[in-house]
């Protein structure tokens, strides 16, 4: 911007500072919506961390013959993948996609999706989008049965033999990390046996096949549920962050303009006097 004129860093002042007062507001809201989902996230995890802690229990301390725990031949995967709602996020919505993508075998697997990037994502790519819900921002547990209903109808028609879960774990405002997770069929690692001793004790009634045939369904929405809170937390630091660094660059950018504005100013007025004595020395 050196040889530009005056008015031309005027406008790009202008401009740059617009563009700089979006950015700082878009800032303020998501670090707003970050503090709130950041508590939902907190408050809901020890829910469904006793979920985890009840199903893992039955299925490594009694023999229970259920369909959502046999292992078969995997001819068809699905995918359940949160992204965002609206982009400006950084590397947000792409690092969970291509991670998605990344472990697929290169076949068109069923997909569904939760938020609006992953569903525009998805289906101009012809995937087999089975189900999906449109907003992560708005989506309820009631939002998140429904899709996780559709997706266990699925596993038990034999329909797909895997359930892959994408999402992004939220672990600071400046840190968010992809995790995909097999959400079906359940597999829990072996434990000590003292362990599965002291839990062989616990009774469960009517029967162990019983509560976790109740517990499964609402595990598996638990998980789902929770992955997108976990996420929408995750967009919002992204997000801040992005907006953050968006800032501080237009301010660096109006620092440097408004050097080269001076400069021409500076020089400008110098002409205009080197013109003046010019004129009075043809006078004399």
């Amino acid at each position: 911007m050196a040889g530009a004129g005056i008015k031309a860093i005027k406008t790009r002042m202008v401009s740059v500072e617009s563009t700089k007062q979006i950015t700082k507001a878009m800032e303020l809201v998501a670090s707003s919506k970050l503090r709130k989902a950041k508590e939902r996230a907190e408050s809901t995890e020890p829910y469904f961390d006793a979920l985890y802690d009840t199903v893992k229990d039955i299925a490594s301390s009694t023999r229970v013959n259920n369909v959502f725990m046999k292992q078969r031949e995997v001819k068809n995967r699905c995918y359940v993948v949160v992204a965002g709602d609206r982009g400006l996020a950084g590397g947000y919505n792409s690092n969970v996609l291509k991670e998605t993508v990344n472990h697929m075998d290169g076949k068109k697997e069923t997909v569904m999706t939760i938020g609006k990037k992953a569903y525009e994502f998805f289906s101009k790519r012809d995937y087999n989008v089975a189900g999906y819900v449109e907003a992560v921002e708005g989506c309820t547990y009631a939002d998140t049965s429904e899709i996780s209903n559709k997706l266990m109808d699925l596993y038990k028609k034999g329909e797909v033999d895997e359930v892959y879960f994408a999402y992004t774990k939220f672990k600071s405002a400046l840190v968010q990390e992809v995790k995909l997770i097999k959400l079906l069929p359940l597999v829990f690692e072996d434990e000590a046996s003292e362990e599965k001793k002291s839990r062989s004790k616990v009774q469960y009634l009517p029967s162990p096949g019983s509560v976790l045939n109740y517990i499964i369904p609402n595990y598996v929405t638990g998980v789902v549920y929770g992955g997108i809170i976990e996420s929408f937390a995750s967009e919002q630091g992204a997000r801040r962050t992005a907006m953050e660094s968006a800032t501080d660059n237009a301010n660096e950018m109006l620092s440097d303009l408004e050097l080269s504005y001076n400069r021409a100013r500076q020089s400008a007025v110098t002409q205009e006097i080197t013109e003046i004595v010019g004129g009075v020395e043809a006078l004399k």
